[in-house]
């Protein structure tokens, strides 16, 4: 089917025993062996943002995954220009975490043939492949983090988690794009732009979705979690 828009230990020596027990002899001598070794560094992370290519694309609703990635990138001064395994890539930090990002160019339905590679060739946890997309069963402008589920219909994650063979033990960031009005085909709606209200909720939105992200990386998947939640029930209080 073709690709759619849609969707060492040293040895202790006698040497060594006498030169230890010899008068005045000073322990800081042995310092560079009793030393804490320096802690492991972080490894990377791979974020995904999904979406279509082109500007015929560009604003719509189901390229919020982009969108998300460009904004976390612009918020880290990370250049996402270079292209690997047919995906807009680019390299940089969030506070100490080395982080890779990818727009898969593949179109929505084949997004797994650029996320598996990527993550097969940098040797990248699935527990720390982080992909951010749309959602049709979440209100608009709401986020929702899960520590890994399903495809729930959405053809871009079902190409991803077929190249990670069935596998969906990976976090992922879903962003609400709300329902169709009407009878409108689905398929039509992801592809409309937002009008002006909108765009300014999601404005809004992406900038939650940054620090959730941030959070993520250096305090851990629960507390990013729970800045989404509350965040989602302030908004709420907010419009009551």
């Amino acid at each position: 089917m073709g690709c759619s828009v849609l969707s060492i230990r040293l040895p202790y020596s006698a040497s060594t025993k006498r030169l230890l027990t010899m008068p005045g002899f000073s322990s800081a001598a042995t310092s560079a062996s009793s030393a804490t070794p320096p802690s492991p560094k972080p490894k990377p992370w791979l974020l995904v943002g999904l979406g279509n290519p082109g500007k015929r694309y560009q604003g719509t609703r189901h390229n919020v995954g982009f969108e998300l990635l460009d904004a976390v990138a612009e918020a880290e001064g990370i250049s996402v220009s270079s292209v690997k395994f047919k995906a807009l890539f680019g390299k940089g930090f969030i506070g100490d975490v080395p982080i890779m990002l990818a727009k898969p160019q593949t179109f929505m339905n084949c997004s797994g043939d650029s996320v598996g590679p990527l993550v097969s060739y940098f040797h990248i946890p699935l527990n720390q492949v982080l992909v951010m997309y749309d959602d049709l069963d979440l209100p608009f402008a709401s986020l929702r983090l899960l520590p890994k589920g399903g495809h729930g219909g959405h053809n871009g994650m079902r190409s991803i988690i077929d190249h990670f063979k069935g596998n969906r033990e990976f976090p992922r960031l879903r962003i609400g794009i709300g329902r169709p009005p009407g009878k409108m085909d689905p398929a039509d709606f992801v592809l409309r732009p937002f009008n002006r209200q909108e765009r300014e909720e999601l404005d809004f939105t992406m900038q939650n979705g940054v620090e959730a992200v941030r959070i993520l990386l250096l305090e851990g998947f629960n507390k990013s979690a729970t800045f989404v939640n509350s965040n989602k029930k302030s908004m709420k209080m907010g419009n009551g």
